[in-house]
């Protein structure tokens, strides 16, 4: 499995401590977000060259990990 703590770094200097890239100040959040509504990681990579595949791939594994003990309780209606 991949070790996203080897891509993903949190620092209260860089952008408030928000979960960003490496190196970078790109947040997961917007990564994730990115992809989420459909962009490819080609148009990632090609939009940030600063990051690479595996540091894509290590946005996600941190959001999985972020939320896997996470219990979400259904609206009431």
């Amino acid at each position: 499995m991949l070790n996203w703590r080897l891509h993903i770094d949190s620092d209260p200097n860089i952008m408030y401590g928000k979960p960003v890239v490496k190196n970078t100040r790109i947040p997961v959040d917007l990564i994730l977000e990115k992809l989420s509504e459909g962009e490819s990681i080609e148009e990632l990579l090609e939009a940030y060259p600063r990051i690479g595949k595996g540091d894509i791939f290590a946005v996600l594994a941190f959001a999985a990990e972020s939320i896997k003990n996470e219990i979400v309780y259904p609206l009431a209606s």
